[in-house]
């Protein structure tokens, strides 16, 4: 590479999509941050060939979704960490909102950055099984045999989790009226 400083602004320009994509995945910062490394790892071998293509935020965020997916897979069932513990029984001090990346455009009014606090929040509530078929489906814009192909699980099982994911959500956000629930 001829560049640093070149490579360096191609970070900051991704980073936040990168983030997002496989925070949205993984419900962890720190898995997250793991996986943003490592994307952007593959994409400093590459960079020759993705710098200037017209296409690199959807290779970013295909190789973020494909590595949050197989972490997902491999990891995420072996090893818990004791914050993970103290999450799931409440005594987490610092809130999910405090963790959430800005919004990707500055020109979003207060009201709508809110709003898109309060559904992520409630997304990253879900159980793993609801949580990551949504994402993939709304966010990652895959069909139901590309999801179930991924998750190795019966197209079946795919409806029935986006389902239970979709009325949880709705659950979630009715008791909060600042949201409109489409």
């Amino acid at each position: 590479m001829s560049d640093p400083l070149q490579f360096e602004a191609f970070m900051r320009n991704y980073q936040n999509m990168v983030f997002t994509t496989a925070f949205r995945l993984l419900g962890s910062q720190a898995e997250a941050e793991d996986i943003v490394q490592e994307v952007f790892l593959k994409a400093y071998e590459r960079f020759e060939e993705l710098n200037g293509s017209p296409t690199v935020g959807g290779w970013l965020k295909t190789v973020a979704r494909n590595l949050a997916l197989n972490h997902l897979t491999r990891y995420r069932n072996r090893w818990r960490f004791f914050s993970e513990y103290e999450k799931e029984a409440g005594n987490e001090a610092e809130t999910f909102a405090d963790r959430l990346p800005a919004p990707d455009t500055h020109q979003q009014s207060v009201d709508t950055a809110d709003q898109r606090e309060i559904l992520e929040a409630a997304l990253q509530a879900l159980p793993d099984s609801q949580r990551v078929p949504l994402v993939l489906f709304h966010f990652e814009n895959l069909n139901y045999e590309e999801i179930a192909a991924w998750l190795k699980v019966s197209l079946g099982k795919v409806k029935t989790d986006i389902h239970r994911g979709r009325e949880a959500l709705r659950r979630k956000l009715s008791l909060n009226p600042e949201v409109a629930v489409a």
